[in-house]
């Protein structure tokens, strides 16, 4: 079991953050604890991270301390949680003006453009959880040999539906917004709509596989 450790954050919240590495089986002991805490007396909100859970409370002053012991102790407790998985298929044109930063990535990892795509293209992924912007997928499994470090000053604009790497990370831009994560493609899905029920086109858990299109150097 990966440690933990839980700490305030600003004044009315407390955070359980676990100690490196990323992984599947934490993210799923994450949603089980936020699945224990949705309902908990003086929990206004709980919104699970990457490796990490924040708890929003009601009444700080009175509970805070009480929640940090009890965040510790059900971790040690928790259990995975899995919740229902759907394969959904991203249409992504790569490269050109649709992916700007190809040809870097493929640079800066000894591949091809036609590589990367492939290698990109070919993991599925899990979705660890949505944040940054209303839809925005961090993205579990890429594969090692694409990790490339982000731009060190962001575009002040990326287009919505923007599949870009950041670290280790791939991820998609659900709206326009400015970022530093290197571009290689871009969908034409819509990963968030407020006017549907269920405004965000992925949930936590969903497997994710890219579908390079004909455009672009595919």
């Amino acid at each position: 079991m990966q440690r933990a450790r839980c700490y305030l954050l600003g004044e009315s919240a407390v955070v359980l953050e676990l100690e490196p590495p990323v992984s599947l089986a934490s993210q799923q002991r994450i949603w089980g604890l936020a699945q224990r805490l949705v309902d908990y007396p003086n929990v206004r909100e709980v919104i699970p991270g990457m490796n990490n859970l924040t708890v929003l409370l009601t009444d700080p002053q009175t509970s805070a301390l009480d929640a940090i012991e009890r965040l510790q102790r059900w971790w040690e407790e928790s259990q995975a949680v899995l919740p229902e998985s759907r394969l959904i298929e991203i249409p992504v044109i790569y490269g050109g003006k649709s992916g700007p930063d190809l040809d870097y990535v493929a640079g800066h990892n000894g591949m091809t453009p036609r590589e990367v795509v492939a290698c990109h293209s070919g993991a599925e992924y899990v979705v660890y959880f949505l944040g940054f912007q209303p839809g925005f997928p961090y993205l579990g499994g890429m594969p090692e040999v694409l990790a490339t470090p982000r731009h060190a000053e962001p575009r002040l604009t990326v287009a919505a539906g923007s599949v870009g790497i950041g670290g280790s990370q791939t991820g998609i831009y659900p709206l326009v917004t400015p970022g530093g994560w290197q571009l290689i493609g871009l969908t034409p899905l819509a990963m968030f709509n407020p006017k549907h029920q269920l405004p965000t086109l992925l949930r936590p858990g969903d497997r994710v596989r890219f579908v390079p299109q004909k455009e672009g150097v595919c």
